[in-house]
């Protein structure tokens, strides 16, 4: 979570007025893409730079030019812990490198890369009824009662660009598109099932573990490319029917481990860190608790909260006006209704942990009928924090725990807070799974070790063998 408040992207729309007829990439997909990218990378945290980066492109080039579309895409690694990658028109292809911490090999990289590209190939998202592509990009995907855009947006529509689903036989069609520019590039064709294995297994992975340090809530890969059985059977047969022997072609392990050691995973620190219902800021040095029930997901312009009966909320910050907490929670409102009727019914002068704060209930009237708003404002001189939450009539109690939670970080607080990276390593002689699961940080050691590195805890381990660990690192 960063300070600054959320940035419409109405550039996003061009996607939607484009024909499904003409090639690939149009002139006006191109133009759309350009003027989306780069508001897509602010509500996404921003591009990933460095050597991780230009490997994904060193991957992708030849991919692309075995689907006739050689300099015309451009991919980008996102600073986004959510396993995903998506591809919009003009060949802007995303990966997330939150995806590229659980793949295991070059070619696994190559087959997600080659699928996207089979999306743009077959103008999958041309072919979305602009109303239901709106709904997919996120616009009313948190659902607060208001039923405003302003109050709906709160969670940033990069997490609406996660949940774009394609159809059934577009799925089918970006596959087969796939295997063959997989192919046609030098990889392995059986990677592709390979790669489907891999990332259903981590979602498997995070459907028993979420509640512990994942941010949660923000669909991954495996909903906006849904991993049936029929999907992965039939792209081992497809590989199969290539000609191409199952392991003639190199995977390129060794290399991909290279490639991704040093990798940031999990939560940036510039965002901060969701832990369980806790959120802290090492940067920011801010922290605060959900009670249970609740649930958190981070964003790079705000944390989403979702509580019982159908809560829904942000934290967020904004520089303090001259007016104080007052003008704060004003311009807040305003920015959030965009207009709808609101009576406010209630407001609460408190002290919270040393900080003034301002707990202001307000109720809001639409057509679909009426909830209540609250907004609890700090002032921590010229930065404000607060929480919006929107609920039925008659705020829980629950809430009021949420809002004496929040407070400042110690300078040896925020000093113990440290990212985790991705270690790349070669197994020596006499290493097991479990001494080397041991190493890892955070906890479920030996399970996170085996989802991370594709196998299973009878496998034994070859000397010399390449592996991913995950452990603790320093801030960059």
């Amino acid at each position: 979570m960063k300070t600054n408040f959320l940035i419409p992207l109405a550039a996003l729309l061009l996607l939607t007025g484009c024909s499904d007829d003409g090639p690939p990439v149009s002139e006006s997909d191109r133009a759309a893409g350009a003027e989306a990218h780069p508001q897509l990378l602010a509500e996404f945290g921003g591009a990933y730079q460095g050597d991780e980066a230009k490997y994904l492109a060193s991957v992708g080039k030849p991919i692309a030019a075995a689907a006739g579309l050689e300099g015309q895409c451009r991919f980008t690694l996102v600073n986004s812990d959510v396993v995903n990658a998506f591809a919009v028109p003009g060949c802007y292809i995303y990966v997330t490198r939150g995806l590229m911490s659980v793949v295991n090999s070059e070619a696994e990289l190559g087959a997600v890369l080659a699928h996207e590209v089979g999306h743009i190939a077959g103008r999958h998202a041309q072919r979305q009824q602009r109303r239901s592509l709106w709904r997919g990009l996120g616009v009313a995907a948190v659902g607060l009662l208001t039923g405003s855009e302003g109050l709906t947006r709160i969670a940033g529509v990069a997490a609406g660009l996660f949940t774009l689903r394609y159809s059934r036989n577009q799925e089918f069609e970006a596959d087969d598109l796939g295997l063959e520019y997989l192919t046609a590039a030098g990889h392995d064709p059986h990677a592709a099932a390979d790669m489907l294995a891999t990332l259903g297994r981590n979602e498997e992975f995070l459907s028993k573990t979420r509640g512990n340090d994942e941010a949660r809530s923000i669909p991954a890969w495996a909903r906006t490319h849904p991993l049936s059985a029929d999907r992965a059977a039939r792209a081992e047969q497809a590989a199969a029917n290539t000609g191409i022997r199952d392991g003639a072609r190199g995977e390129h392990e060794a290399r991909y481990v290279a490639a991704v050691d040093g990798l940031l995973y999990g939560d940036d620190p510039e965002q901060g860190f969701v832990i369980g219902r806790a959120f802290v800021h090492p940067v920011m040095r801010i922290a605060f608790e959900a009670p249970p029930g609740f649930t958190l997901t981070n964003s790079p312009q705000a944390i989403l909260l979702e509580g019982p009966d159908g809560m829904r909320g942000e934290f967020a910050a904004g520089r303090m006006p001259p007016g104080g907490l007052e003008a704060y929670t004003e311009l807040l409102l305003q920015r959030l209704l965009r207009g709808a009727p609101v009576e406010v019914i209630d407001v609460r002068p408190l002290t919270v942990n040393g900080l003034r704060a301002l707990v202001t209930t307000a109720q809001v009237r639409t057509r679909a009928g009426s909830g209540e708003l609250t907004i609890a404002a700090y002032d921590a001189g010229d930065t404000a924090y607060h929480f919006a939450v929107a609920s039925s009539a008659g705020a829980p109690a629950d809430l009021d725990m949420l809002f004496r939670s929040f407070r400042l970080l110690s300078e040896s607080e925020a000093r113990s807070l440290r990212p985790r990276v991705i270690d790349g390593v070669r197994a020596s002689t006499g290493d097991t799974v479990q001494s080397l699961s041991s190493k890892m940080a955070g906890d479920n050691k030996l399970a996170h070790f085996l989802v991370l590195n594709g196998r299973s805890p009878d496998q034994p381990i070859r000397p010399g063998e390449p592996l991913k660990l995950v452990v603790y690192g320093e801030r960059r």
